[in-house]
This record gives structure tokens, C-alpha cells and sequence, in this order.
């Protein structure tokens, strides 16, 4: 599957997917390969997310004899699993044969253990040991991201030697970026680019053209460790090794920036607390199972809110403007905290927010919710003075109550999500719950607590 537009690929337009549903509908194989066959696998990926279960079916049944590796590699993982069990077997070997190890583990990852074994019982001998040698390293480590095929090179050789060992051979994978560099005993000492290769003299030594940017990494270690060695360093492939410090495979450009793209994601999802993987794709029951629990602890955090504002009902019948008031404040402070939050969930997730620099971040932060604080006060406390009954000192006590929210939200924002990553915790995970629980009961109690004292 080709992408035949000059222009850079956008989803599949609503009429194409009309189109497919319609030649579904009246069973029109030849009008299916028609549509599909022009598409780009991500696309193709797209259309089979975007449609029902029944006509998803339905499609797999009329073209699948035409699917291939790409596509499964695109393919949502929430429904990975049900295109892969409605291949035929032979369909399915063909399909998977054509992939790089790292794109097979990637597929086999996310699917149970039956569908496991018809995808690694497909493949060649070989190539079914690469692809569990992956396997046996830990879940999210370098290990599983790794291509298995490695172009390498021992360090004595020249450029000549290489450009013709690389001309000699068909089975270097489709994409790879630098000719890695090994000592006798398969230890990686470098590696060289394929454009210096082609643009020196066949007499060169390659180590006199290898790249400074060189460096290795662990099999075991974490996929978020990979992708920050890859932003920091501005890699485009990355050699691992096994404990030996032997080149056990390769990481390039696009599986990094895959782990980029999810890990934002995940953070995103958890922040919202709708869990890591929820999809478009996912059932009724799938997203109510991943989305009550966190809709459980907001409705247990609103209660002690409530009970706040219970503590001064007295206060709120006597003074009946303070209930009118009391939502500026809290929801002031919590796009305050969230506004904080995002930041430094995100800054530690990058590295960008660490130990050296914690504290001059909490200070600046301080500074910016004491300031917003002033300047917020100074608007509402007018506005209180103006609309409900020109009283002074309401406009004083939602003004000092905005100060106070939006200090304790800019500080929360930052020392929640620092707390919990020195807990070993996801700050993405938590740090809304709390830091809006924060806002939420320092905002009623600093509002009604400042009105008692003063309005009464």
C-alpha cells in the first residue's frame, strides 16, 4: 500500500468512508479494492476504527485476502486482536512476514495468548526466535521497541567494503539510518551515517567518518528512557545491548517518537481520568468500567467540599450574595492549579523539572499566583462592590479569597506532581484530583471563613 498524494497524508475524507460502507453493504469486492487499494496503511487503519463491529466483519470477509503487515501495525490495539482472528492463517503468515521484528513484537504486545500464537506460528524459524528473544525483556524497555535486523560493520573496514557488503545483500530492513560499528566481539565502538558513506572515498576507514552523536543503551532499560536519549540527543537510531555490552539490535527515529506520542497520550488520558487506553474503538461497558472510578473519587472529593460549605450554612442564609459568590473563587483557583499542573506534569515527564531546578520553579510559580491573585482580587472586588449592594468589605473578602486560592493553586500545580514522582507515583495519574480538591476546599473555606469574620 502506497501513498499516491504529493501532499502530506490526511485522514481518509467522510466520502471515501461512505463509499466503503456502501460497498460493504451490497458486497462489491472489486468496488473494495477499488477504494482501498490507493490508500496509504495508516488510512486504510483508519477506515476499519471508524466503522462498526458488523461492518468491520463484513469488510475483512470481502477484502482481507489484501491486507498487509502495515496496516496491522496501524490498526488501533483495541481492535488489533479481533482483525487479526478474522484473517485466514496463510493471509495473516503473508502479512506478518513482511514486518521488521520490532513492528511484530510492537502487534504482539497487546493481544491475548491464542492470537500470540497464531501470529509468531506464522513466521519463519528464525524469525520467530528474534521476535521472542525480544519478548523475553521486560514490558516497555528498550528490548521490546528494538529491530532485531542491524546493518553492522567490523571497525577495520572502508567505506568501499561497506557500500559493497550493503549492495550484496536483500535482507536489510526497510528503514535504517546508520552502519553501526562493531569490535570482534560484537561490542559496538560507533557508527556512520549512510549519507557519509555515499559521500566519501572508497578508501575511507569508516571510523574516520563515524558520528559524534554515538551512544548505546540498555535492552532493560525504560521506552521513556529511549525517547528522552533520542530528543536530548537529537539521535536518529540507537544501538542496544544485551548485559554483555553486545549489539543485540537497533531503535530508530520513528519507534522513539511512537513512545513520544504515547506517553503524551497516556498522560493526557490519565489527567482527564478516562485511563491509559481508552479509544474511540472501545464499547459501552469498556469505557464506563475505565471512567467510573475516577468519577468515584470526584464525587467522594465534591463531598468534602460540600461538608466545607456546610460548616458556614449559617453564614450563607444570613448573606445570601456569598452563594452567588463562592464559584468565582474555587473555579479561579482550579484553572489556576490546572493551569500549573499541566506545566509540571509535562516538565517532568521531559526532565525539564527536576531537583536542581524545583525550587526556583515553586518560587516563580508563587510570584505568578500572587500577582494573577492581586490583579483578579482588584477586578472582582469591584465587581462585588458594584452588583451586590456596594458593600466594601464583600468586595474585600472575595478579593483577599481569590489571592489566597490562586497562591495555594500555583504552589499545589508544582508540589503535588513533585511529591508523587518522588513517591514513585504517575503524577499524571493523581495530581488533578488533588490539587482541585485543594483549590475547591481552600477556596470555600478561605471565602466563607473570611466572610464570617468579617461580614458578620
Amino acid at each position: 500500500m502506497t501513498d499516491t498524494s504529493e501532499s502530506p497524508r490526511q485522514a481518509p475524507p467522510q466520502e471515501v468512508v461512505d463509499a466503503v460502507r456502501a460497498a460493504v453493504e451490497v458486497g462489491d469486492s472489486a468496488r473494495l479494492v477499488d477504494l482501498l487499494e490507493p490508500l496509504h496503511a495508516a488510512d486504510v487503519a483508519d477506515i476499519l476504527e471508524q466503522i462498526r463491529a458488523g461492518e468491520r466483519a463484513a469488510l475483512l470477509r470481502l477484502w482481507g485476502r489484501e491486507i498487509d503487515g502495515e496496516i496491522l501495525s496501524e490498526i488501533d490495539e483495541s481492535i488489533r486482536e479481533e482483525v487479526i482472528e478474522s484473517l485466514a492463517p496463510d493471509v495473516l503468515a503473508e502479512a506478518v512476514r513482511e514486518l521488521d521484528s520490532d513492528d511484530v513484537v510492537d502487534i504482539l504486545e497487546d493481544l491475548e495468548e491464542p492470537a500470540q500464537e497464531l501470529i509468531l506460528g506464522a513466521l519463519d524459524r528464525d524469525d520467530r526466535a528474534a521476535v521472542e528473544q525480544s519478548l523475553a525483556y521486560p514490558e516497555y524497555s528498550a528490548g521490546r521497541l528494538m529491530q532485531r535486523e542491524v546493518v553492522s560493520a567490523p571497525l577495520h573496514w572502508t567505506v568501499g567494503e561497506a557500500i559493497d557488503y550493503l549492495r550484496a545483500e536483500d535482507w536489510l530492513p526497510d528503514q535504517f539510518y546508520h552502519v553501526i560499528l562493531v569490535d570482534p566481539r560484537m561490542k559496538p565502538a560507533g557508527y556512520v551515517t549512510l549519507g557519509r558513506i555515499l559521500s566519501a572515498r572508497r578508501e575511507v576507514k569508516l571510523v574516520d567518518i563515524a558520528e559524534d552523536s554515538f551512544r548505546t543503551i540498555a535492552g532493560t532499560e525504560a521506552e521513556a528512557d529511549v525517547a528522552y536519549i533520542f530528543t536530548q540527543y537529537h539521535l536518529i537510531s540507537l544501538p542496544v545491548v544485551d548485559e554483555g555490552g553486545r549489539l543485540v539490535g537497533v531503535i530508530t527515529i520513528d519507534d522513539a517518537m511512537s513512545v513520544l506520542d504515547e506517553e503524551h497520550e497516556e498522560d493526557m488520558l490519565r489527567m482527564a481520568g478516562v485511563g491509559e487506553e481508552s479509544s474511540l474503538s472501545d464499547g459501552v461497558w469498556e469505557t464506563m468500567r475505565q471512567r467510573f472510578p475516577w468519577l468515584a473519587v470526584n464525587l467522594v472529593t465534591a463531598n468534602v467540599s460540600a461538608l466545607v460549605i456546610g460548616l458556614f450554612e449559617g453564614t450563607i442564609a444570613v448573606i445570601v450574595a456569598l452563594a452567588a459568590l463562592m464559584p468565582i473563587v474555587a473555579s479561579m483557583g482550579g484553572n489556576a492549579g490546572t493551569q500549573s499542573l499541566t506545566v509540571a506534569v509535562r516538565a517532568l515527564a521531559t526532565r525539564d523539572l527536576t531537583a536542581s531546578n524545583a525550587k526556583r520553579v515553586i518560587w516563580r510559580e508563587l510570584a505568578v499566583g500572587l500577582l494573577n491573585g492581586v490583579g483578579f482580587a482588584v477586578v472582582m472586588g469591584l465587581v462585588a462592590w458594584a452588583f451586590y449592594g456596594r458593600d466594601v468589605w464583600l468586595g474585600a473578602v472575595i478579593g483577599a479569597a481569590i489571592v489566597v486560592n490562586l497562591v495555594v493553586a500555583a504552589l499545589s500545580g508544582v508540589l503535588v506532581p513533585l511529591l508523587l514522582h518522588r513517591l514513585k507515583l504517575d503524577p499524571a495519574l493523581a495530581s488533578g484530583t488533588f490539587v482541585m480538591t485543594l483549590t475547591d476546599v481552600v477556596g470555600f473555606f478561605a471565602f466563607l471563613g473570611l466572610a464570617t469574620l468579617v461580614l458578620l
